[in-house]
């Protein structure tokens, strides 16, 4: 069986919306990521393990809200209370996180493949993403992330980089044909380079 990309069938790339007379740098940048991992994680209540003895790859799981603590190969988002997103490049992660993470104290559950990608970049890209969300991005810097919507659609946002704006979008598989979108439609005015 071969797998498919959520947004296989509709990212097209090329220059869309206003972006004639424009250089390619003032364009917002729009790519669909795919062959992440993605784990869930959850420390479940009636744990006794402390939280900063954990440790993944040279990492800790971040307590704070809005926080992503990261490396070149993992980032770990703070989701809320004991609840975290992993996001890697290296999939063999599962595999370590499985052994780290005992079933009695955590929940580890593979979401790979169920949820959509789309990383915004440009210097413009928060003010898209203020067009169908109610968030104060103005708060938003690098290495945080939330949770809310976008055009009514439940997104998660990882904010990687602030000089340029990079941000990825995370939403459920079968709402990613609706948040690409509503995503591009916002950036026509500016006009887009999809890659």
């Amino acid at each position: 069986m071969t797998s498919m990309s959520p947004l296989e069938n509709i990212h097209k790339k090329g220059l869309f919306g206003n972006h004639e007379d424009k250089d390619n740098n003032d364009l917002i940048t729009i790519s669909e990521k795919k062959d992440l991992l993605i784990l869930q994680l959850v420390k479940y209540k009636k744990s006794t393990l402390l939280i900063k003895d954990i440790n993944i790859e040279g990492i800790t799981l971040p307590n704070e809200t809005l926080k992503v603590n990261c490396n070149a190969n993992l980032r770990i988002l703070w989701c809320g209370p004991n609840n975290w997103l992993l996001i890697s490049t290296k999939k063999e992660l599962l595999n370590d996180v499985n052994k780290l993470f005992i079933a009695s104290d955590f929940a580890v559950t593979d979401l790979s493949h169920s949820r959509a990608i789309i990383e915004l970049e440009g210097k413009n890209a928060k003010e898209i993403l203020k067009k169908g969300c109610p968030f104060n991005f103005n708060y938003l810097n690098k290495d945080n992330c939330a949770n809310s919507v976008f055009n009514g659609i439940t997104i998660t946002i990882d904010m990687i980089n602030d000089n340029p704006n990079k941000v990825r979008l995370f939403a459920l598989r079968s709402f990613g044909e609706s948040l690409y979108h509503s995503i591009t439609d916002s950036c026509l005015e500016d006009g887009y380079r999809a890659i």
